[in-house]
């Protein structure tokens, strides 16, 4: 039987927070309205995981979050508080670090012939022929000679078995290799006397069937492909069958025995074949509601073979966002961002340069292996095998940097290529060739021909598939994990899934995209904060003001710039950064210096720009953190920003209180992140993570129900106003859930009036009506004559306790006592 959410919450589960602090919440959670919990990752991760994601053991549950028992005592408050459970999974990667792992620790000790050698995506044939069939592990703080010249790798022995320590690390070795060290009576003297002579420990180690190299060779010549650019990482073949079983053989049992609901799936993209992979989930999980982070680009659709019920939510994050933004804005704002900093307003082309950027600095190792298995391809065909190495890997650089989305999903056993594909093809070479007129244009048309799988042979079709797994990474970390931390222009924008370059969505826009949304993936799931957020829900719609208000903005960032000038040294920070630390202040304000300068350390490593994760150049950090501290200690500077700042806090409280009652209405299930039910001002991560306060939530729940509209909003700071449209809307959808559900109808209702382009309004199933305002500066507190014509019959406002008639509605009545509206019509 399928069981679909009505509404999530995610719980990250962490040491600090297990299964045993979720069960406590169970009632918390039911009182509130939700119907599922969203579970971070819980199988066994890497010693000390904050976040899941680099599971060692998909076969255990992770034994620092409490282990099987504290799990099943979850399992039984959630059933207890009638709540089921969706599980955040990660079939993409594993982590390999230390021994955890117990299938990569087989690899490294027998190599190819190890039974687990096919579970990981590892080339033993690299373009590098000096690695040979060895697997590169770059573990090393130097050039591996100097570190074994130093001393710092040495032969241990333990319990009977030899192993390669490198401080924290330790290696297997080859059976082959120790047995004869075993034959040995005193084993401790003998790893003592390998360690005592160079030579015999590099004779050793290089009889392994790994090569320990310097870290910085990964970028090159790394020959296992990774999650992104992290070594820790290692992806796996999710495509062979048998790994697919054992990676998810708790998970199935789970979904099988109804103690999962559902499922998310972490980054699809980044798998051989999603679609085949979504299918033979859905063979063994048919009433499973699968959920997947499919990063869509605006107007890029959900490929309609794919049975899964949409995505996690970053397409909705990004349309809701845009209607508190008004496109009047985007000139002034341009204009000053420009003037400000002096960096290019030309988006398209600086994300192709980000893109370019990081295929050269991160991902090299992943263009080397594309450019090798083309270069075979180009020897078999005669008209392309004198194109040099050089020419063909800058030809594919070009080429991925010119993908305007994540990924194609071309599908050789189908036989075709899908017409969006073939679009998106098409257009992505046609740009790179005009990108690279040094570059002969047939090289390029023999690309599109390998990707639109018009030359055939298992070689030209596996060329296909890896280079539809890279462009995902050049995507998420040229753009996401780069161009968004360099494009300051406007950074209510730069969001995951987003388009810095579009400002805003009209009404009618939104509309439309719901009405798809409705059509096509009524399940899918909603959100507007998550783990992987650049800024939290309220930062962003607190931020959106500022489109409102370019003049003012302007006017503040040039007096607070000239006032902090004598905080700068030698031009440092430069005028991008501190654009967006002022950015950042409006956003989050109240936030203390030391949050601000971690968010500043480390957006300036992502930006890549004048310092970097790998490289970090410690002259402009410490004069980035000097000028924050220095800002702050300025009373004066902080009297002002609190003055630019206190005006915007009610009405980005508005814009919030409207984004969260369009999520908790629209087509889909909507997904609250951990702490958000009250106003959240928190950054990326690891700002977003940060411990909640449970008991103040409970506490303010419980006080909730005796109080009048004008009470909740007398405790505007509190959150309540927030927390109320959360359990008024959450209540509603558990107790008449096919308003809401996919045969839940969606249509717009049209405001008339002079302000009518200040409300977004819709009905739900044809017994629920959602009230939004937007552009709360421009209404200057006045509604006017604009009216709202609500359908025949007698309705009930959630948040007021008012009844109104069916008919026109003057907005300046309806919204009087709380500034959102959410209606019932009587039954």
């Amino acid at each position: 039987m399928k069981i679909f959410p009505r509404a999530t919450y995610r719980i990250q589960f962490h040491a600090g927070f297990g299964f045993d602090d979720t069960a406590g919440l169970a009632d918390y959670l039911k009182a509130l309205g939700v119907s599922h919990l969203y579970a971070s990752p819980y199988l066994q991760a890497a010693p000390g995981s904050t976040h899941g994601y680099d599971v060692v053991d998909p076969g255990r549950i992770n034994a620092e979050l409490g282990g099987a028992e504290a799990h099943a005592r979850l399992c039984t408050a959630l059933r207890r508080c009638g709540l089921g459970q969706v599980l955040d999974v990660v079939p993409n990667h594993m982590a390999v670090t230390g021994s955890e792992n117990r299938w990569w620790w087989d690899v490294l000790e027998n190599g190819p012939a190890s039974r687990y050698a096919p579970y990981f995506d590892i080339d033993w044939n690299p373009p590098e022929e000096r690695i040979g069939k060895k697997l590169l592990l770059p573990v090393l703080g130097d050039h591996y000679g100097r570190v074994l010249e130093a001393g710092e790798l040495r032969l241990a022995h333990r319990q009977g078995r030899f192993t390669i320590r490198y401080h924290d690390h330790r290696f297997p070795l080859r059976p082959e290799s120790c047995s004869s060290l075993l034959d040995r009576a005193a084993a401790d003297a003998v790893a003592a006397e390998i360690n005592a002579d160079v030579d015999a420990l590099d004779r050793l180690l290089c009889a392994q069937h790994y090569r320990l190299a310097y870290w910085r060779a990964a970028a090159e010549d790394l020959n296992y492909r990774r999650f992104f650019a992290i070594n820790e990482l290692a992806a796996l073949r999710i495509e062979d069958e048998a790994v697919l079983a054992e990676t998810h053989r708790l998970i199935l049992q789970w979904l099988g025995n109804g103690l999962l609901d559902g499922i998310r799936i972490d980054h699809p993209d980044g798998l051989r074949d999603p679609e085949q992979y979504f299918h033979r989930l859905r063979d063994v999980a048919p009433d499973a509601w699968i959920v997947v982070e499919k990063i869509l680009h605006p107007g890029e659709a959900l490929p309609e073979t794919w049975p899964v019920e949409g995505t996690t939510g970053y397409d909705f994050l990004n349309q809701v966002g845009g209607l508190f933004i008004d496109p009047a804005g985007e000139k002034p704002l341009t204009e000053l961002y420009a003037a400000f900093t002096g960096e290019p307003a030309d988006y398209p082309a600086q994300a192709r340069e980000k893109k370019l950027q990081v295929l050269k600095e991160l991902l090299g190792s992943d263009v080397n292996r594309l450019t090798e298995s083309m270069m075979r391809i180009c020897e078999r065909h005669r008209r392309f095998r004198d194109y040099t190495r050089s020419e063909v890997r800058e030809a594919l650089r070009e080429a991925a940097a010119c993908f305007p989305v994540y990924r194609t999903y071309v599908r050789p056993q189908i036989g075709g290529v899908r017409e969006e594909d073939r679009r998106i093809i098409g257009q992505a070479v046609a740009d790179a060739a005009s990108n690279r007129p040094d570059i002969a244009p047939d090289l390029f048309d023999f690309i599109e021909d390998l990707l639109l799988l018009e030359k055939k042979g298992d070689s030209e079709t596996d060329f296909a598939m890896r280079f539809q797994q890279l462009t995902g990474p050049v995507a998420a970390k040229g753009i996401e994990d780069t161009m968004f931390y360099c494009f300051n222009r406007f950074s209510a924008l730069n969001e995951v899934g987003g388009d810095p370059s579009r400002f805003g969505m009209p009404v009618s826009a939104f509309h439309k995209a719901m009405s798809e949304a409705h059509r096509r993936h009524p399940s899918a799931m909603l959100a507007t904060s998550t783990h992987d957020t650049k800024r939290s829900e309220d930062v962003r719609t607190r931020l959106a003001l500022l489109s409102e208000i370019p003049e003012k903005w302007a006017e503040a960032v040039r007096r607070w710039s000239e006032s902090n000038e004598r905080y700068r040294k030698k031009d440092l920070p430069d005028r991008n950064a501190e654009y967006l630390f002022y950015q950042t202040l409006v956003g989050a304000w109240p936030i203390d210096a030391e949050r601000a300068a971690a968010f500043m350390q480390k957006a300036a490593r992502e930006a890549k720009m004048h310092t970097g994760w790998e490289r970090p150049v410690p002259d402009y950090e410490n004069a980035l953190k000097a000028f924050v501290e220095a800002v702050f200690s300025d009373p004066a500077f902080v009297s002002d920003l609190e003055a630019f700042v206190a005006p915007l806090i009610e009405p980005g409280r508005i814009n919030a209180l409207s984004q969260t009652l369009i999520k908790l209405t629209a087509p889909g299930v909507p997904d609250l992140y951990q702490g958000t039910e009250l106003w959240d001002l928190s950054l990326v991560d690891p700002d977003n993570r940060r411990p909640v306060d449970f008991a103040l939530r409970r506490t303010l729940l419980d006080e909730l129900s005796p109080l009048s509209p004008e009470d909740i909003l007398a405790r505007m700071d509190e959150g309540l106003p927030k927390l109320w449209l959360i359990r008024q809307a959450l209540h509603l959808r558990r107790r008449r859930p096919a308003l809401f559900g996919p045969e839940g109808s969606y249509r717009p209702l049209a405001a008339k009036g002079p302000k009518a382009d200040h409300v977004a309004a819709f009905v739900r199933g044809g017994g629920a009506v959602s009230v939004a305002p937007r552009l709360v500066v421009g209404l200057h507190g006045d509604w006017a004559d604009t009216v709202l014509e609500l359908p025949a019959g007698q309705w009930y406002n959630l948040l007021t306790g008012d009844e109104l008639e069916g008919g026109p509605v003057r907005l300046s009545e309806m919204l009087t006592r709380f500034p959102v509206g959410l209606l019932e019509r009587g039954q």
